[in-house]
């Protein structure tokens, strides 16, 4: 793999300064702070624009201003997608920039990135033109617009498919579960698992925000739990969605023992231990990191993570005949069509379509009308 130094517009590189970047990127990323509460989604657009401003200066020599002209966000992405030639895949960003970007702390390491990586700093970019009101915007310009509907026809043809962490249902979660002893940090283990999956595949963001004030025991067992705010729901519960999350059965028990062994009364319900010391509230990537601890113990293998809990929810549901309302109402999903793709992989195996060349006096009864 190489990238493409023959571009008229590779220049001599000197080291860039972040805080210089941080500083040209800040009216516009001081807007989507305010309008973004999500403090994951704050992170991930701030980094794009301390991005885009280095890759603008070692491009073109010169802080970057909105509005971005359009040829230079087509010029970004060329410069990062790589495409299949005779010689292999190939890429525009200069070999010289593409070091300074790295050793700048900008880029994590060399070389292209995915379409998906392009495509979302594509986005941020949109998303800084419009809370600036800077016109036109470039990301909706028909030449950009045209060259990534043409990547993502050719990343289909190429098989790419979007990365997706690996879905903890029932028997999944279940083998993480037993690697839970009765130590304080299994019982915190076991807790977080269970309330994560059981009150509605809650983000890892959302079980590290939860907090003891928004969770109410029920007079004949379980709980209740207030989800006040979530990515969906950014500014609030909207009418005819419900904010209760119940959270019962085993999944209570294992909240109920885990906070009744850590003394916890109030504040953050998931916390830091130091051996017998609880310490304070766990951070998203400490919770992503206890899914991914568990699964190791488990000896399961996949790609799991902080989402293993959410995808694992609605494919466990789909394979059990759970209605999708019943799903989305718990999940806080929005649109069908971004759960679907859990709910029909759960259900696939369950699909009566499946048996058309079966004997049905010999076949099982899978599916009832």
């Amino acid at each position: 793999m190489k990238n493409n130094d023959s571009s008229p517009l590779v220049r001599r590189h000197t080291p860039l300064q972040p805080d210089r970047l941080a500083a040209q990127a800040a009216h516009a990323v001081r807007e989507i702070l305010a309008a973004a509460a999500s403090a994951n989604t704050t992170r991930s657009y701030a980094s794009a624009l301390r991005y885009w401003a280095g890759w603008f200066q070692g491009r073109y020599g010169q802080a970057l201003t909105l509005p971005v002209p359009e040829a230079a966000v087509i010029q970004f992405i060329v410069d990062h997608l790589p495409r299949r030639t005779a010689s292999g895949p190939v890429w525009e960003l200069p070999a010289a920039l593409d070091e300074v970007l790295v050793s700048s702390g900008l880029k994590q390491r060399p070389g292209a990135w995915s379409l998906a990586t392009v495509i979302h700093r594509v986005a941020v970019l949109s998303t800084a033109h419009r809370l600036r009101q800077a016109a036109p915007n470039p990301a909706e310009a028909p030449g950009v617009r045209h060259l990534l509907a043409r990547s993502r026809r050719a990343a289909v043809k190429q098989g790419v498919r979007a990365r997706k962490k690996t879905a903890l249902a029932r028997p999944e979660l279940e083998a993480l579960l037993a690697t839970c002893d009765d130590s304080l940090e299994g019982l915190r283990d076991r807790a977080l698992l269970c309330f994560g999956f059981a009150s509605g595949g809650r983000r890892r963001s959302e079980i590290a925000a939860a907090d003891l004030a928004d969770l109410r025991a029920l007079p004949e067992g379980g709980y209740v739990y207030w989800l006040g705010h979530s990515k969906t729901q950014q500014a609030g519960p909207t009418v005819g969605s419900s904010p209760d999350k119940p959270v019962l059965g085993a999944a209570a028990h294992a909240l109920a023992a885990w906070l009744e062994a850590a003394a916890i009364t109030e504040g953050p319900m998931f916390r830091r231990l130091w051996g017998p010391r609880v310490g304070p509230g766990l951070s998203d990537k400490a919770v992503a990191a206890i899914i991914q601890r568990r699964a190791r113990l488990a000896g399961l293998e996949g790609d799991f993570g902080g989402h293993s809990l959410r995808s694992g929810f609605v494919t466990e549901g789909a394979r059990q005949g759970i209605a999708l309302p019943a799903l989305m109402a718990m999940t806080e999903h929005r649109a069908v069509a971004s759960v679907m793709g859990y709910f029909q992989a759960g259900a696939a195996s369950s699909n009566p379509a499946a048996l058309l060349l079966e004997d049905s006096s010999t076949s099982p009864q899978l599916w009832e009308p």
